[in-house]
């Protein structure tokens, strides 16, 4: 695909799964819950989407909670992904794991692992144990220059200590049904590398220098929101990018891309396709519930997925999926 102007125009994405007549692009069913428990972070990433920090006060209220559970109970849905922010700072997140595990439903966390050692925390990782919790943790570096970079003085310290706290509970080794994934992040206005080299490379650094396992390395493209596209427009270098993600679609990723198996629910209880869409201000299809109180399993298995340019984030090489 010629870069060009490709991103100049709205609809980019839009017209290009058109033009392959693969629009429009629908649901495949509900597999996956994903609510964002709020914005409340213990760190400030400089790629963070949602621009997560510690001075934001969006978290999701107890009513809203309520209906995620009530959601879980009255569906077919088996898995529930907790993220946020940090989603453990909110004040009823263990009771929403311990009532989701009670259901019956497999548990995913996305956390930053730093969050571990926040004031009354210290459980975490027994609490994760004790509740087969599957963790999904950033790590944007095997390096500590180059997570701290991006994270803050110290965090890659953490982020260790972390894992091999996590490590001692069983998580991460090989065969154990305790899993911890890691996912990368690109530190600048780049497309990440091979999944598979890069995880050797993850695999090998922190097992030499720190002991540390892990189940796998995802690679994420960084999305053209919140504090990295200020960044992108800081540094003049928006359009490039863009470019890049343009040049790098692959539609082979459509069929996986994880809007067509999942429903994200907003701090506020208002639905999307995928946090991105979210995090953009775009909601459900007309058609479709717009809030966690109103939520149909039915049509939204059935909905079409609303789409921006910066789906091209998803479908960029190998896919975000």
């Amino acid at each position: 695909m010629s870069s060009g102007n490709a991103m100049n125009n709205p609809g980019k994405f839009l017209n290009t799964i058109r033009e392959m007549k693969m629009f429009p692009l629908s649901s495949k069913g509900i597999d996956i819950l994903q609510v964002n428990l709020g914005y409340r972070c213990n760190l400030a990433c400089k790629h963070c989407h949602v621009q997560a920090g510690p001075h934001r006060t969006e978290m999701m209220a107890r009513e809203n909670i309520e209906a995620v559970i009530r959601v879980l109970n009255e569906s077919p849905i088996q898995t529930l992904d907790i993220t946020g922010g940090a989603p453990e700072l909110h004040p009823d997140f263990h009771s929403l794991v311990q009532i989701a595990r009670i259901m019956g439903c497999h548990v995913i966390v996305r956390t930053n692992l730093a969050v571990f050692f926040e004031q009354g925390l210290a459980n975490l990782p027994a609490f994760y144990s004790e509740n087969r919790v599957e963790i999904i943790a950033s790590l944007p570096h095997f390096r500590a220059a180059n997570v701290d970079g991006v994270r803050g003085d110290g965090v890659f310290a953490q982020c260790i200590k972390a894992l091999r706290l996590l490590n001692h509970l069983g998580y991460g080794h090989q065969g154990s049904e305790l899993q911890v994934h890691l996912v990368y992040n690109p530190r600048g206005a780049f497309l990440p590398p091979s999944q598979e080299s890069l995880e050797k490379q993850y695999r090998q650094e922190l097992l030499e220098k720190y002991d540390v396992h892990f189940t796998h390395l995802y690679t994420l493209a960084n999305m053209p929101l919140g504090r990295f596209k200020n960044f992108l427009r800081r540094s003049g270098i928006y359009d490039e990018y863009l470019r890049k993600l343009v040049d790098a679609f692959n539609p082979a990723t459509l069929d996986g891309i994880m809007c067509r198996r999942l429903v994200s629910v907003g701090w506020d209880g208002t639905l999307s396709d995928c946090d991105f869409n979210q995090i953009a201000g775009l909601r459900m299809s007309e058609d479709c519930p717009g809030h966690i109180r109103d939520f149909d399993y039915d049509s939204l298995c059935q909905r079409e997925i609303v789409l921006s340019d910066h789906c091209f984030g998803c479908c960029a090489g190998r896919g975000s999926t």
